[in-house]
């Protein structure tokens, strides 16, 4: 599979899932540019078609777009104030799931993936006053608010950052932990 390449947002340039994922960055600082509709339901799909425990599809998608609840969302986790600034969050919630952060993490790659393929960036939100997030949403108490996603263009300083991590050598082991793994 082939996802067109951020910085070359609209142009032919595609790089791989591969590629996607060493490149995508969590994305704080977003251009005020709307999420067109038709980019916002393939986001909304890619969380549908993700892969669940017993294939029990726990999720429920919820849509944010005006302004107004952004800020308020945005007042509720202490480390996410850039909420309030992106066009669009979705809250990702499950309901019934015996592993609720696993099916909901499942459903946020993937809609990330293909935010970042459709040049959107993302940002996972940790720390959230869930209660008030799932009373300002109107969320029934059998149900488990994962997180609030924003969703935008990311700016170009954004765009011109890149990633930086540890070497495989510190982080991978072969048959036990301590051994290094090392190619065959």
């Amino acid at each position: 599979m082939l996802v067109r390449s951020i910085e070359n947002q609209g142009a032919e340039e595609m790089m791989s899932v591969f590629e996607c994922v060493r490149a995508r960055l969590e994305t704080r600082e977003f251009k005020p540019d709307p999420v067109p509709e038709a980019v916002l339901q393939k986001l909304l799909e890619a969380g549908r078609w993700s892969p669940s425990q017993r294939n029990r599809q726990p999720w429920h998608f919820i849509v944010i777009q005006e302004r107004h609840t952004l800020r308020q969302l945005a007042a509720m986790a202490p480390s996410g104030a850039y909420l309030a600034d992106a066009p669009l969050a979705i809250a990702v919630v499950t309901e019934g799931a015996r592993l609720p952060l696993v099916d909901g993490t499942r459903a946020i790659s993937s809609m990330q993936l293909v935010a970042w393929e459709e040049g959107l960036g993302s940002c996972w939100i940790g720390g959230i006053e869930r209660e008030g997030v799932k009373r300002l949403l109107g969320l029934p108490e059998a149900c488990e608010l994962i997180t609030v996603l924003p969703f935008g263009y990311p700016t170009d300083a954004v765009k011109r950052l890149r990633k930086r991590r540890k070497p495989l050598a510190q982080m991978a082991h072969r048959e036990r932990f301590g051994t290094p793994y090392q190619t065959a």
